[in-house]
């Protein structure tokens, strides 16, 4: 059967093929997740065999069949064998019972915060004729689901979402979605996933559910940094039974899912069809801008001690702007005249900033409340609390590096913080029986090392970059305190890096055209600039200069200072001249 968007015939009392395909993921569904409730019964099963097992032998000695030396030391040891066995999944099962399953970090959203929202939501669930969701929240992501938070250990630790109907899920929104989208193309981006309390409120589902994320939680038990080494021990072998058991459900839970992931979406078929098929590309586009936000925009501020508070505003700009660059994208930027769905919040200001807050907690591993050293910077402020900084602090990380790598400078050597000095330097001839500047292939292969002095200077600014970076790291775990690496359903945030690791070249070639970008801002009326798609950006005349990048490139990879001297030329740069240094 189809999976995807049609109306045909959707609400006429008839058994048309989206009921039809409805009915059939539900019952999918339900199948599995007593296919799960069957290895659970299954697990329980062996525990208490050995128990059952003594009772026969014992119930064989009172009617006088089970008699003899024999029979007593055989009742014995299967006694001994029942109660150790007993004792065990008493111990699984409290391990299992008392493990917080991961829930995802959010703002939450109150009725009083977003009535509107609330609303809208609770209408959309009417006319999918299922439960309404017990609470709202949003996650700095681009994508939403159903979260279940009905586990008794959310509830004994007071975790925002558990109150609510007993057993309905929160619905969680992306943040990006309220600013980018229309109130129609939100409306119909969530209907698919309201749309799944409805076989969330199925009895059977509901427990393989809870099953699961048990067995989920109780492995994770053993990495909790408060166990003893005895409780560590008997985590463990918990842990090892919950994987088991695991790998035993792990395929009918995963196909449970996508059966109720089926039904949901065939019942929010009749649900702004119409809409759903742009709403699905403005997802897609939302998804790309956000990336583009975090890894060109967000991540500088972070590592300079700032958290921008408008992301989710700055989505807009930025998707804007890509409308404005790319023919693909036009179009998108009229959709600006329609109600945003950020107007069913009551303060949306208030809101992208916590979401901000939290943005850079998940994705950078920041502290929870702001401080002198982690302070919100406005998007108007960016340039100079961010831009600049960065630029300054880059050139006084390669100046400090050249100061412990080399000796001292003889007469007449450029000294001090200047861009002369750097150009000497990477254009100097190797150390005598260094390896010497390899020339240019002839062949169009690329050379393993071009510029051994740059690789020198490379490395050790890797070095100091890696200590700072660890540095970082010990501040941010003492500054977060029990906060420090929180867990959620992927595991402890922050995940990973927003970008992958750099090389020892590509450090040098942005720390060098940092440098630059602070003596063209020094020496002439250029300016640190945003730009929403690509970050920092240096601003000459009012325009964003877009040729400065291979002109370092050639100076870091092959030491050839030409381009970029005809660059500072043609600008006005004084290369000579000592920079300002943060």
């Amino acid at each position: 059967m189809r999976y995807g968007v049609s109306g045909s015939g959707f609400g006429n009392g008839g058994h048309d093929s989206g009921s039809l395909g409805e009915e059939w993921g539900a019952r999918a569904a339900r199948s599995r997740a007593l296919a799960v409730l069957r290895v659970r019964g299954r697990a329980l099963g062996a525990a208490v065999l050995p128990a059952a097992v003594a009772v026969v032998l014992y119930a064989g000695e009172v009617t006088g069949h089970f008699t003899g030396s024999g029979w007593a030391t055989a009742r014995w040891i299967v006694t001994v064998l029942a109660v150790l066995v007993l004792l065990a999944a008493a111990a699984v099962a409290l391990v299992v019972a008392r493990a917080r399953p991961a829930v995802t970090p959010t703002v939450e959203l109150t009725e009083t915060a977003a009535p509107d929202l609330h609303r809208l939501v609770r209408e959309l669930a009417d006319r999918l004729d299922v439960p309404a969701p017990s609470a709202i929240a949003l996650t700095p992501d681009c994508d939403s689901w159903l979260e279940d938070r009905s586990h008794p250990a959310h509830a004994r630790a007071g975790a925002a979402g558990a109150v609510g109907s007993p057993g309905a899920p929160v619905l969680v929104i992306g943040s990006p979605f309220l600013w980018w989208m229309r109130v129609g193309e939100l409306r119909a981006v969530l209907a698919p996933v309201v749309a799944g309390t409805g076989p969330a409120a199925d009895p059977d589902i509901a427990a393989a559910r809870r099953f699961v994320r048990g067995l989920d939680a109780a492995v994770a038990v053993p990495r909790d940094p408060g166990l003893g080494p005895l409780r560590r021990l008997g985590a463990r072998g918990a842990a090892g039974v919950a994987r088991v058991l695991l790998r035993a459900c792990g395929p009918h839970a995963a196909e449970m899912e996508r059966g109720v992931a089926f039904a949901g979406s065939e019942r929010a078929q009749a649900v702004d069809h119409g809409a759903r098929i742009v709403a699905q590309e403005q997802v897609g586009l939302a998804y790309a801008g956000w990336d583009r936000l975090l890894t060109r925009v967000a991540l500088p501020a972070w590592r300079m001690g700032r958290w921008p508070s408008g992301l989710d505003a700055g989505v807009v700009s930025a998707l804007t702007e890509l409308s404005r660059r790319d023919r693909l994208a036009e179009g998108f930027s009229a959709r600006l005249g329609e109600r945003p769905a950020c107007d069913l919040l009551e303060e949306p200001g208030a809101v992208d900033e916590a979401a901000s807050l939290l943005a850079a907690r998940l994705f950078h591993g920041g502290p929870a409340e702001p401080g002198p050293d982690w302070a919100p910077v406005d998007w108007s402020r960016y340039p100079e609390e961010v831009v600049d900084r960065k630029w300054r602090a880059d050139a006084a990380r390669l100046h400090g590096v050249l100061d412990r790598i080399t000796t001292p400078p003889a007469p007449g050597t450029p000294e001090g913080p200047t861009l002369t000095r750097v150009l000497t330097h990477l254009t100097a001839p190797p150390e005598p029986g260094g390896q010497p500047r390899d020339p240019a292939p002839d062949d169009g292969e690329e050379s393993e090392v071009r510029n051994p002095v740059a690789d020198a200077l490379a490395a050790a600014l890797s070095a100091q970059v890696a200590r700072e970076e660890a540095e970082r790291e010990a501040w941010v775990a003492a500054t977060a305190g029990g906060d420090a690496g929180f867990t959620g359903p992927d595991g402890p945030w922050p995940a990973g890096p927003l970008l992958p690791p750099r090389t020892g070249r590509d450090l040098l070639a942005d720390h060098v055209t940092a440098l630059v970008c602070c003596a063209a801002v020094d020496t002439t009326a250029a300016a640190p600039g945003l730009d929403w798609l690509d970050g920092p950006a240096l601003l000459v005349g009012g325009e964003r200069t877009t040729d400065l990048g291979p002109r370092v490139l050639a100076l870091v990879e092959e030491g050839d200072p030409a381009p970029l001297r005809a660059w500072l030329s043609s600008t006005g740069v004084r290369p000579e001249k000592p920079v300002r240094l943060l």
